[in-house]
């Protein structure tokens, strides 16, 4: 693609053109299933015995993400796409919500017809592809899993209408390609520091210790042999912090703005800006009953050019956005294990997206990359810098 064209496009995201969602291309492209390969999908819901059985769920209001899966998934799967792969299975079954992001799931799961099964000993370690669209991420808990029973699938949390159409319909050999050329501009850097310019115009500096790691993508194709799980809509380069100190904002479920106090890679301390102090008193009370709960797992740059899905899945993956993740980070790679968590409810992997439509009371006015005596601007503003757009255009 052109430089111009790509920088019109950046512009305007949403004129980008994609074509329509087309399930045996994307799991030929992301898995590139061998012949027989078994698949199946998991859904999950409050009272998964009584919506699983005879798809009951169907006629009930509410559940767009698992009538998603229904309808685009299990449909797809049944009419044409197992046989055009040479798949098998396709079967479908539900398990417990989780109410938490990447908390680890109960060994329960239903199938069609109501029976009662394990998802160790009837769905993991029966299938070759498991597919996991739910409500809640189940990325952290699937990929340990994957590891145990020698499985690959790809986990597709909160998916919608325009997830379907735009991130899920994208080529992700080229998702694959772009996510390369930004993981090598980026890899082994020492520090990033991010500028958040609030509304007052004060300036907040979060400084987060990298010790020269190699960056990892998230990038879609899930076509070897390994035992794997594929996030998607994929697209994003990232790091687990090895350090973090400074501050930086933070905007809550209730709207809620805070300024959040970071040491030795934790959050310790949150300050109200505006809003609701018992959201505050709320958050600050967990940070001191469990203190794991405010470590930083991770740090993440998107590298797609997607418009905004109303889903941090996919809106975490734009480029020009950057998000930081509290909790456990042993899927990326790291150290923070559910097992250290005060309790189980709080060993979660809980992204904190900065983008335009998500924190519009902030700016990200600057992120910038050190690496050794190299010091590279990577976003101004919430757009990728020209470092970043001369890295994706090499090779065009």
């Amino acid at each position: 693609m052109p430089d111009y064209l790509r920088e019109e496009i950046l512009l305007h995201p949403e004129n980008r053109k994609f074509p329509p969602f087309d399930l045996s291309r994307l799991l030929g492209t992301v898995f590139e299933p061998t012949k027989d390969c078994r698949v199946c999908i998991l859904i999950d819901f409050d009272e998964p015995a009584e919506l699983i059985q005879n798809f009951a769920f169907l006629d009930q209001p509410g559940f767009p993400v698992q009538k998603n899966a229904y309808e685009h998934f299990y449909l797809g799967l049944k009419n044409g796409v197992m046989e055009k792969l040479q798949m098998t299975g396709g079967e479908m079954y539900a398990y417990r919500c989780t109410y938490g992001s990447n908390l680890d799931l109960e060994d329960d799961v239903w199938d069609t017809d109501g029976n009662h099964l394990s998802l160790d000993a009837d769905i993991y370690s029966k299938y070759d592809l498991v597919l996991c669209i739910s409500t809640f991420s189940a990325t952290a808990p699937l990929t340990a899993k994957c590891k145990e029973f020698n499985f690959r699938g790809a986990t597709l949390h909160g998916l919608n209408d325009i997830i379907l159409n735009s991130g899920l319909a994208v080529d992700y050999h080229r998702v694959s390609e772009d996510a390369e050329k930004i993981r090598l501009a980026l890899t082994k850097a020492d520090s990033i520091e991010i500028d958040f310019e609030l509304e007052d115009g004060r300036v907040l500096t979060a400084w987060l210790g990298l010790g020269g790691q190699e960056a990892q993508k998230s990038h879609g194709l899930c076509n070897g042999s390994k035992p794997d799980i594929a996030n998607l809509p994929a697209g994003e380069v990232y790091f687990v912090p090895t350090d973090a100190r400074g501050q930086f904002p933070m905007k809550y479920e209730d709207g809620t703005l805070g300024v959040l106090e970071v040491e030795d890679r934790c959050i310790v301390h949150s300050t109200l800006i505006e809003g609701n102090q018992a959201t505050i008193d709320a958050h600050n009370a967990r940070l001191q009953d469990d203190p794991m709960t405010g470590t930083l797992g991770e740090l993440g740059f998107g590298t797609q050019v997607l418009p905004v899905s109303g889903a941090d899945i996919q809106d975490e993956k734009v480029l020009g956005t950057c998000h930081l993740a509290t909790g456990r980070d042993d899927h990326l790679g790291g150290d923070i294990l559910p097992d250290m968590f005060k309790r189980h409810e709080n060993s979660t992997h809980d992204d904190i997206l900065f983008a335009p439509h998500k924190t519009p009371n902030f700016n990200i006015s600057q992120v910038r990359m050190i690496r050794g005596e190299q010091k590279e601007i990577l976003i101004e503003n919430f757009r990728p810098s020209r470092f970043v757009m001369d890295a994706l255009a090499a090779g065009h």
